[in-house]
């Protein structure tokens, strides 16, 4: 076996290939599926590059996967290749390992040793993609699908304790090993269900129609303890969302623990139908429609405790996925106090919560907790002196000392529509769920014009973006600068399990790296070691970090002459802006997570 790199993460060092340098040390995660520009090609350098100098694919084939990748920028050109059929997995893989010069092995579960499995957690191993195998000599041979993930060979070298020696493997036969050796997987449902009953989980007004053989296969007992088990389970693990996925020849159960989707033990294929059938008739839904996508709502009590559901189909390949979010009111309804600001973040934004007119925005991309930071926001205004209405779309949780309105767009009410029909209701306060169009935007510039304060989200990448999001929709700049009064943007990062919180003797160099670059002197740091309470992740519960613009009149001086974006930055950190970067790594120092995790949630 060529011994390759022999630890090309943490430690990569150049490798030429075909007259082109390939990643070097100072690379990030991912770095490597980029294209590099070559003088003598017509595409830059990479490992799909490698395919087509093999003539296994062409030309066009890539042409059409960097257009299809300008469309989704997380995925990467192999990725577009291999969902549009221009290449097999399996070759594409080949490729990336000769990009990276180490082997590529087909893995069966016979070829790996049970005691270095059990080095590793086996949610870890699926969820990663990495795969102890053997060990060689005085390393561990170590599976990957992506070898380019720096801090994922840091992550596994620090739970090994030892050195690495990576080979590819694809997915699919990491997924096959594990179901092979982990012995939590070989239980079947009954054994998966068992203490589950039918009454443990009861549905609040729920109607049923009468569906020939759906209805009577989804009424049987195992599959309604099943359901019930799915329910209770995630509701016991603090899950946010319920993930049931059909595949070719298996199921795939997920759930989402703290932004993070978690592989569950499955019942077989063949229960997929009438585990979906038993959920839409929960949720009020049509068992016989399996074309056309659906939502619905389910009220539960689960061991006495009140939950709300939101389920969703959707047509795939293999059959109906279905998505289940949990809405659980006790984790909506979070004091300010306790989202993660810091002291001076967080008497800012009372201060701009607190004023008579104008817009408060809050930024961030889908699952960043913007409507728990509103809803927060909400929860210190004075209920009965205020009249305070929001506008949202759907609405999830019920506040009762606002008047919510639930738009439908179908029928015409809008969220424009539901704001003018707002401002004839003499409102005090308007929250309006996302601002999307210049109608929108122009409704709530001229409320806060007239006297309201209005709250609202946006979906930009940092707070400054917000301004040029705004201009880009169509509003004004002097209307921009006479109205917004703040911009927060936040993300949510995991917080380090206080169970099993351990400090790092040694900084790991990929921590080391990532510090030096943002000039940053943190001498100690931790990680969670894993344990029972954090089910062995490390981490245990999120905080938010924050980025806080308040708009003061220079800065409105400034929006008025329609900036850039960069000189926007420049003003704003000037201004004493701290970025989610840097707070994020103020909550390194803190010892409340981790580098991989700002990195995962800020994309630097």
């Amino acid at each position: 076996m060529s011994q390759g790199l022999q630890e090309p993460a943490g430690e990569l060092t150049a490798v030429k290939t075909g007259g082109t340098v390939h990643a070097g040390p100072d690379e990030p995660a991912g770095f490597a599926e980029l294209w590099r520009p070559e003088q003598d090609s017509e595409f830059p350098r990479g490992p799909a590059a490698i395919l087509l100098e093999n003539r296994q694919i062409t030309a066009d084939q890539i042409t059409a996967a960097l257009e299809q990748q300008k469309k989704n920028p997380r995925l990467t050109v192999l990725d577009a290749l291999i969902d549009t059929k221009a290449v097999d997995e399996t070759v594409a893989l080949k490729a990336t390992a000769t990009y990276f010069n180490i082997p590529f092995l087909s893995i069966k579960p016979t070829d790996v040793a049970r005691e270095v499995f059990s080095l590793l957690d086996p949610e870890f191993i699926k969820r990663k993609s990495v795969l102890p195998i053997r060990r060689e000599a005085d390393k561990l041979l170590v599976g990957i699908s992506n070898p380019a993930d720096i801090f994922l060979v840091d992550e596994v070298k620090q739970r090994i304790r030892g050195s690495v020696q990576l080979v590819v493997v694809s997915p699919g036969d990491i997924t096959r090993v594990v179901e092979e050796l982990d012995e939590s997987t070989l239980q079947g449902v009954d054994e998966i269900i068992q203490g589950i009953n039918e009454d443990d989980v009861e549905v609040v007004d729920t109607q049923t129609d009468e569906v020939a053989d759906l209805e009577k296969i989804a009424g049987e007992s195992p599959v309604i303890r099943y359901v019930n088990f799915l329910i209770t389970k995630a509701v016991q693990d603090d899950a946010s969302d319920i993930h049931i996925e059909p595949g070719e020849n298996s199921l795939r159960v997920r759930y989402r623990v703290d932004g993070v989707l978690f592989a569950q033990s499955a019942p077989p294929l063949a229960m997929h139908a009438a585990i979906i059938s038993r959920l839409k008739i929960m949720a009020n839904l049509d068992i016989a429609e399996h074309r056309l996508p659906q939502d619905g709502r389910i009220r539960v009590m689960v061991r006495s405790q009140r939950i709300d559901l939101r389920v969703s189909t959707l047509p795939t390949t293999h059959g109906e996925k279905c998505v289940i979010r949990i809405l659980d009111s006790k984790s909506i309804l979070v004091g300010l106090e306790h989202l993660g600001m810091w002291d001076d973040t967080l008497e800012s934004f009372r201060s701009q919560i607190t004023q008579p007119h104008g817009i408060v925005l809050v930024t961030g991309p889908t699952g960043s907790g913007k409507t728990t930071t509103l809803y927060s926001a909400l929860q210190v205004m004075d209920g009965d002196a205020l009249n305070i209405s929001t506008v949202e779309d759907p609405v999830e949780y019920q506040l009762g000392f606002t008047n919510q309105i639930h738009v439908r767009e179908h029928i015409g009410l809008t969220f424009a529509a539901a704001l003018r029909s707002l401002l004839r209701q003499d409102p005090d306060v308007i929250m309006v769920g996302e601002i999307r169009d210049e109608e929108t935007a122009r409704i709530a510039v001229q409320a806060s014009l007239t006297g309201h304060l209005v709250l609202s989200t946006l979906h930009t990448n940092d707070a400054p973006s917000s301004i040029t999001r705004l201009i880009n929709i169509g509003i004004e700049p002097y209307l921009i600068a006479a109205s917004v009064n703040a911009v927060l943007a936040q993300r949510l990062v995991r917080r380090i399990c206080e169970n099993c919180k351990t400090p790092e003797t040694t900084m790991h160099e990929s921590t080391a790296r990532y510090l030096a670059k943002r000039k940053t002197d943190i001498s100690q740091v931790y990680h969670g070691a894993g344990c029972d309470k954090c089910r062995n992740t490390g981490y245990k519960g999120r905080l938010g970090i924050y980025e806080m613009l308040e708009v003061n009149d220079e800065m409105r001086d400034m929006i008025t002459s329609n900036p850039s974006l960069m000189d926007l930055r420049r003003a704003c950190s000037a201004n004493g802006m701290r970025t989610l970067v840097e707070d994020g790594l103020q909550k390194l120092a803190a010892g409340l997570t981790t580098v991989e995790e700002i990195a995962r949630v800020t994309e630097t």
